[in-house]
């Protein structure tokens, strides 16, 4: 029974690669493998596969041109560890934050776990040895295969695990400090290159397309698992490119023509279809200012609080795009984009010091309304008096700590539509797109930790139509109580809308299925944003009873809350690394 399970899983594979040969080159079906006649698959109407394992063999075909060392280094891989290193500063803006348990929208997927990235980055070394096992010649014989196969990955163990223990990058889920590069990205891309290289470049690119998107899911999980920033899987998969292609080509000066089985397939014309991993930086400063009169609740403007302007400016933004194409014919196609947006804010953690500047006013003005009262009393008097309860109120907050949660507005983008393509000669071509989609914002926060002795603070006051005309401070002490307080101090998020897009590319066909582009995006999105302020939630706590003191002295207890409506005009200029098919 065993062996007909084996059979049957070795058909199964043969009609998979046989799928994949025919969509791209018609029927292949003589060329995939040979069959015998007497097969007890014959009901079935299927051939029977011819098992390749002679993992011994080096069998050469003769008539092929053999590959030269330049002809597999194409340096694909560059760019992208380039463009993680380049990123490692901005990390924050890509990240499933964990941590912050107050915040669960600064994570793209809640409570999003999965151990599948495990075994996903093995999927391209097992996929080429299956369809070899299955009888689908590929590039290699097999002793050509696996020294390539060993060179390739102890080539990205050598040069990721050195570079791991000499950065020592923190992972964000703060594990270990061993996060930049990702090794399960490095590793998944090996095996995706090795199956390009093998089938996608020899029979179909459909075989490229499934190893790289599959590739490019195990580094997603990598970072929605918290396990790594998104600079770490952008530099593992260079890593992995880079190191199947010095494989390759030392195989190719290893070997020669020795155990080649097929040359790569000469295309007449290049299909403008497309698969790409994307980086781009934002055009153009990005900036929301909340006023007065964007506060929800308008009754609150007529009283006396001091309600002001609170501005946050982004710096540059920085954007990764996995984005793929389908064209109908050489002019127009359909597809799709997924694209990250990071918009960090700038002096975003400035922001925090308003509260300390609320704090040491109230400290002041416990000594100017007692001595305004008080004008009989000696000075010395008076200055031990005051100096008592400012010391009083300071110990109200013997801890306060503002961290910054989220330090950026980073969008989740999925848009869909058509794509158009014009060819200007064998290898150039220029591109346009006209998208629409949904966007997903997660917001930047900052948290507050209070915590200190509870205060009770006697005060007289006299109001005449709601105005003080007398306030007189009498006395702070301690009640012998303590508090310990985390809230959410300062937000800042936008509602979920729907985004446009359009852009132009200018593409270059560089080797075989390899595609250089560089982009120039435009989104449009009309978003709401809203800013929630609190920063005196500690008092209900620390100084009760207090409402009224804080009101008369200009200063609102209560959270306050913004919302403003803006046109987000987001420009993105960036470059691609892209397999044609």
């Amino acid at each position: 029974m065993k062996r007909y399970r084996v059979l049957g899983l070795v058909v199964a594979l043969q009609c998979c690669a046989m799928g994949f040969a025919e969509s791209a080159e018609g029927s292949e079906l003589s060329e995939l493998s040979e069959f015998s006649e007497d097969s007890e698959f014959s009901e079935l109407s299927l051939p029977a596969p011819k098992i390749d394992v002679k993992f011994w063999q080096n069998r050469t075909n003769l008539k092929l041109k053999p590959y030269r060392f330049w002809d597999d280094m194409n340096f694909a891989g560059l760019p992208l560890f380039v463009a993680g290193l380049a990123i490692k500063s901005e990390k924050d803006a890509f990240r499933q934050n964990y941590d912050d348990l107050l915040h669960t929208n600064t994570r793209l997927i809640p409570h999003f776990h999965t151990s599948i990235d495990n075994y996903l980055q093995y999927f391209g070394p097992a996929m080429t040895v299956a369809l070899k096992i299955g009888g689908v010649e590929g590039r290699s014989s097999w002793p050509r295969l696996l020294a390539t196969t060993a060179i390739g990955y102890g080539t990205m163990a050598v040069l990721v695990n050195s570079i791991k223990y000499t950065a020592k990058e923190r992972r964000p889920d703060n594990s270990s400090y061993n996060s930049w590069p990702s090794g399960h990205t490095a590793t998944s891309f090996v095996g995706a290159t090795i199956l390009h290289k093998e089938y996608g470049l020899t029979r179909s690119p459909w075989y490229s397309v499934l190893g790289y998107s599959v590739a490019t899911a195990t580094g997603v999980m990598r970072v929605l698992n918290n396990r790594h920033w998104v600079s770490d899987v952008l530099s593992g998969a260079g890593i992995g490119i880079l190191s199947t292609e010095l494989a390759y080509a030392l195989t190719d000066v290893m070997f020669k023509e020795k155990g080649l089985l097929r040359n790569d397939k000469e295309r007449t014309d290049h299909s403008p279809s497309f698969f790409a991993l994307s980086v781009g930086l934002g055009l153009g400063r990005q900036s929301l200012n909340f006023t007065p009169d964007d506060v929800v609740d308008k009754s609150i403007l007529g009283r006396d609080f001091n309600i002001g302007n609170i501005g946050v400016d982004f710096q540059t933004a920085t954007t990764i795009d996995v984005e793929g194409a389908y064209f109908l014919n050489k002019y127009v196609g359909v597809g799709g984009r997924l694209r990250v947006r990071g918009l960090r804010a700038r002096q975003w953690s400035d922001l925090s010091s308003y509260i300390e500047a609320d704090i040491q006013k109230l400290e002041r003005n416990v000594g100017d309304y007692y001595m305004k009262e008080h004008p009989l009393m000696t000075e010395p008097e008076l200055t031990a008096k005051v100096q008592r309860m400012r010391s009083e109120v300071s110990s109200f907050a013997t801890t306060r700590d503002i961290e910054v949660v989220s330090n950026h507005l980073t969008e989740f983008a999925a848009s869909a539509g058509a794509y158009l393509n014009l060819p200007l000669g064998r290898d150039f071509a220029l591109g346009s797109k006209l998208l629409v989609g949904r966007s997903v914002v997660q917001e930047l926060a900052i948290s507050a930790h209070f915590a200190g002795e509870v205060k009770k603070v006697d005060y007289n006051m006299q109001l005449d139509n709601g105005k003080v005309t007398q306030l007189e401070i009498t006395n702070v002490a301690s009640t012998g109580q303590t508090y310990d307080l985390q809230w959410d101090f300062l937000t800042l998020g936008g509602t979920n809308q729907i985004t446009y897009g359009t852009g132009v590319s200018c593409s270059y066909h560089y080797k075989s299925n390899f595609v250089w582009k560089l982009f120039l995006d435009y989104d449009f999105t009309r978003r709401s944003f809203n800013l929630h302020y609190d920063p005196y939630q500690f008092a209900g706590q620390a100084l009760p009873g207090t409402e009224p003191l804080h009101e008369a002295l200009g200063v609102r207890q209560a959270p306050l809350d913004y919302r403003i409506r803006r046109n987000m005009h987001l420009f993105t200029l960036g470059g691609t690394f892209a397999v044609a098919f």
